[in-house]
């Protein structure tokens, strides 16, 4: 039986709503992609879903991409949001038997753009790190301590909450994380953090300590436990909000901080890797992408002839 093109979009459109319980802000998304995939195949001459052919759905893909007369290119995520709309859409005709093959089963979405890390200028780090709260205030030492170690080991926040006293070697200058999958990795610390380190332990983390039952954890929350990883965000944006800084700054901005100022600073990728605890050095490589893109700003407001 023939498949014609509105009428298995809205029969698709249905099945959704009715049988898979789509939210409805899903379903109106999928139903603007669709309008213009059907705008799309009209504009090839076709009326019935069974005379698609992988041809036509590479030159949609492409015109995701690239826009067409009347409509403008979409964004790789929004591009990809469409075709999985497409493929159900196509998925759905075919068992329903309204059509012979899925022509659709081989097209993959566009592969969304590597984004670039958010990381802040050292001088806004250093403005970070000293706007943590008074060193006479148990908790403005303990605050300075956390982001000090943030910083100079790259640790994500689970990483840090979850040292114990034990994971700290000031003589040796190094702190062992439990990293993702139980996989521990020793990190050096630099001597700032040491230092905040060694204030917080010995000036206020027993005063928070007595009000608790007795943890093992560097670093405590006012009731003498655990410091929770929300607890240790509040701390970054409080921190940040003092020191004016006006980006959206979080513990992981930190992380991609010390990843980018090490590459920037000549560091090589692969040791890099190691610092972050990355599985794979291709997770990492995304930070070269920082350093080239801060070479070519250099380069084109340094050379003489960068512009041609």
């Amino acid at each position: 039986m023939a498949a014609v093109v509105a009428d298995t979009i809205a029969a698709y459109l249905d099945h959704l709503a009715v049988e898979r319980g789509t939210a409805r802000n899903t379903l109106d998304s999928y139903r603007r992609d669709l309008r213009r995939y059907a705008e799309f195949l009209a504009g090839e001459g076709i009326a019935d879903l069974a005379a698609v052919t992988p041809d036509h759905l590479a030159r949609f893909l492409g015109e995701l991409r690239e826009g067409g007369p009347d409509r403008p290119a979409l964004a790789a995520s929004s591009a990809a949001r469409t075709l999985v709309a497409v493929r159900g859409l196509h998925r759905f005709a075919h068992q329903e038997g309204q059509v012979p093959e899925d022509v659709s089963r081989e097209v993959r979405p566009p592969t969304p753009p590597r984004r670039l890390p958010k990381a802040l200028p050292v001088d806004d780090v250093v403005r970070l790190l000293e706007n943590t709260g008074s060193e006479d205030d148990p908790r403005g030492l303990r605050d300075r301590a956390l982001l000090e170690v943030l910083y100079s080991t790259g640790a994500r926040i689970s990483e840090a909450v979850g040292l114990d006293l034990d994971d700290v070697d000031a003589g040796e200058r190094t702190v062992v994380l439990d990293g993702k999958g139980g996989k521990q990795r020793l990190v050096p610390v630099g001597r700032p953090a040491l230092a905040a380190l060694d204030a917080y332990l010995v000036r206020a983390r027993p005063a928070l300590a007595a009000k608790g039952r007795g943890t093992p954890a560097v670093f405590l929350n006012a009731r003498g436990g655990r410091l929770s990883r929300q607890g240790a965000w509040l701390v970054v944006q409080a921190a940040a909000e003092r020191a004016g800084i006006g980006a959206e700054v979080s513990p992981h901005t930190l992380r991609h901080s010390f990843a980018t100022h090490l590459m920037e600073g000549g560091a090589d990728v692969r040791v890099v890797q190691e610092l972050l605890g990355h599985a794979s050095v291709t997770t990492t490589q995304i930070y070269t992408l920082v350093t080239v893109t801060m070479l070519r700003e250099v380069y084109a407001t340094s050379h003489p002839r960068a512009r041609g």
